[in-house]
């Protein structure tokens, strides 16, 4: 079997109704593209290596860990095992439009690009839409991606060359929530990008993402991704944005039903007045959160922060 030229790697751990819901279908439902999927199974307890062994796709190959090494160290094993000339990275809830692959192979090669990202939508457990992203813009991605992570749709957006993610020494393990972050800031900082306005990537908001599920110090991480990229940071004119991380990560907290966490957490980013009424909103409860909200919304420091609702056909064909 000759060599494919997209690799796509979904990590996975006790998630077979969403991965086989989701990702799975996703992936292996690619239009015009020669791929194939590497699904690593870190250290499942659920029957997921059954059922997987179970599927008689020959463009399917499991990685499997005995034991859970963690999301980052799951994802070099797929790329470690990569036989594609270009490697994708998918979560196992996220969804794909059918030609996800291809339309960013185009790109890519079009503009002689070494990674390409696209739009992305968020849509609930029912598959119906919530909001979308516009993709940034590759000439100022460097700047951007060093403040936040604009490269919307977390791990299940970006295209990229093998050799050039290998170079890189692919994620960094030390990081599990903010590792996709730190990869598109290296990204961003040696090679060029090209981006597709298409919505191509759903994001599927459930009760068991990792940011509702782990009770880490993800702060602790962030402080890691800051320190690693101060030097391009400094040269740059910017860095990670204290107080933009701590709102996504209240907002993480409140959603799950930890109000008191999110307050914490809405406090930790500074006491910039925005997340200080975030704070008090978090504890006495989701209405007066709501009308805080309506409030800051005219703030100008918030105007750069409203995304751009676009439902995209493809997913239809989901629900």
């Amino acid at each position: 079997m000759s060599a494919p030229d997209v690799t796509v790697v979904i990590p996975t751990r006790d998630r077979w109704p969403l991965l086989s819901r989701t990702a799975l279908r996703s992936a292996l439902g690619q239009q015009h593209v020669e791929h194939e999927v590497v699904v690593v199974d870190d250290g499942s307890l659920d029957g997921t290596a059954e059922r997987l062994d179970q599927l008689a796709d020959p463009r399917l190959r499991v990685v499997r860990h005995d034991r859970s090494l963690g999301v980052s160290r799951a994802r070099n094993a797929g790329i470690a095992a990569a036989r594609g000339a270009w490697v994708a990275f998918l979560d196992d809830d996220d969804l794909w439009a059918p030609d996800k692959l291809r339309i960013q192979l185009d790109a890519a090669r079009e503009s002689g690009s070494e990674f390409v990202y696209a739009g992305a939508v968020w849509v609930d457990d029912e598959l119906r839409f919530l909001y979308g992203h516009e993709p940034p813009d590759p000439l100022t991605l460097a700047q951007a991606v060093l403040r936040w992570n604009v490269v919307w749709g977390g791990c299940s957006n970006v295209l990229a060359r093998t050799e050039l993610v290998r170079g890189l020494g692919g994620f960094d393990e030390d990081l599990s929530q903010l590792g996709d972050w730190d990869l598109w800031i290296r990204l961003a900082l040696c090679a060029r990008a090209a981006r597709v306005d298409d919505v191509l990537v759903g994001l599927v908001v459930h009760g068991r993402s990792m940011l509702l599920v782990d009770r880490r110090d993800v702060f602790a991480e962030f402080e890691r991704l800051r320190a690693k990229h101060r030097t391009a940071a400094e040269r740059l004119g910017g860095g990670p944005d204290h107080v933009l991380f701590a709102r996504w990560v209240a907002a993480g907290h409140a959603r799950a039903g930890r109000r008191g966490a999110a307050a914490r957490a809405y406090l930790r980013g500074t006491w910039h007045p925005g997340n200080v009424a975030r704070a008090a909103g978090a504890v006495v409860g989701p209405s007066a959160m709501r009308a805080g909200s309506r409030l800051l919304a005219h703030m100008p420091w918030r105007q750069a922060d409203r995304p751009s609702a676009v439902e995209p056909a493809w997913l239809e064909a989901y629900r």
